[in-house]
């Protein structure tokens, strides 16, 4: 009996083990496949750009180097509505220069009479997620300033980033008091490719990954003060938050901010993908309805 209750007591501590291990190894292949996908992309070559595509590098917005944006204009562009794309990278790494990140997205929108305006902005652990959304709110106020240069109209913004970069433009739509404060005009809406820090406070208060520590430390207030849930009000932006299916917590936490900004009557509309976490990022300008999902919402809000 003795015996028995050992080998049972044996097992009930090694089976969360072994489905922590299992999930464990789950992500790693998933991230093996899409570092796969990724040098596969990068052997293929950029997408083209349209003829005649202006391409403006490394306009600087403050004194850092990292203060940099990039636009991409379509020939002859006069007054046309400005994307905003935000990379990510765990706060920590990335640049507007991703594999994935600007060309397939200029290719696509550029010639449907968009401009395209990448941004790059500080990264841990020089700057915490809280100054990276001032440094965000800094380059969409000064590239605001200086649209007609090359043809965007600054009434007709709309912020989109992946990951990390996800998060910061929640945060901003959800803060706009950040963006008044840098001296930018309200963007017309937010569509955050697979962000799971929408509830910051949720996730740091429950068993995490450790990039959130590193991101977010140990401090509640600070949790608070980059949580896009908590930020939530009355003036805050529509939104569409993509997420990935393939993930435990992506879609939860765009559900439970969607569910949060109906108090506030604020409309945010939850797209669930059957794709990966980098494939939200790199596949977004293919042809598929993924796609047209996205044009269809960024076309409503810039009309």
């Amino acid at each position: 009996m003795r015996a028995a209750h050992l080998a049972g007591l044996t097992l009930l501590l090694l089976v969360p083990a072994l489905l922590l291990a299992q999930t464990r190894g789950e992500r790693l292949g998933e991230r093996l496949r899409e570092r796969l996908a990724e040098r596969q992309t990068e052997a293929a070559g950029p997408a083209a750009l349209p003829a005649g595509a202006r391409v403006l590098r490394d306009i600087g917005y403050g004194p850092d180097a990292a203060q940099r944006y990039d636009v991409y204009a379509p020939a002859g562009a006069r007054n046309l509505p400005i994307l905003v794309m935000v990379h990510g990278g765990a706060w920590r790494t990335g640049d507007k220069d991703n594999p994935g990140l600007a060309t397939p997205k200029a290719a696509y929108w550029l010639p449907r009479g968009y401009v395209l305006v990448v941004i790059n902005y500080r990264l841990l652990p020089a700057a915490a997620p809280a100054v990276q959304a001032r440094d965000v709110a800094a380059a969409i106020a000064h590239l605001q300033r200086h649209a007609s240069e090359w043809g965007g109209d600054p009434a007709r913004t709309v912020l989109m980033g992946h990951s990390a970069g996800a998060h910061l433009v929640a945060l901003l739509g959800a803060d706009v008091d950040a963006l008044r404060e840098a001296g930018a005009q309200r963007p017309r809406a937010v569509i955050a490719l697979d962000s799971a820090a929408m509830n910051v406070v949720q996730i740091m208060q429950a068993r995490h990954f450790p990039l959130y520590d590193r991101a977010f430390g140990d401090d509640a207030q600070a949790w608070t003060a980059v949580s896009p849930w908590h930020h939530l009000s009355t003036a805050s932006l529509p939104m569409l938050a993509v997420c990935s299916s393939r993930r435990d917590d992506s879609c939860a936490q765009a559900r439970g901010l969607a569910q949060r900004a109906q108090h506030f009557g604020i409309a945010i509309q939850v797209l669930p993908e059957d794709l990966s976490h980098m494939e939200i990022n790199r596949t977004l300008g293919e042809a598929s309805d993924y796609t047209r999902a996205v044009d269809a919402y960024l076309a409503n809000a810039v009309r």
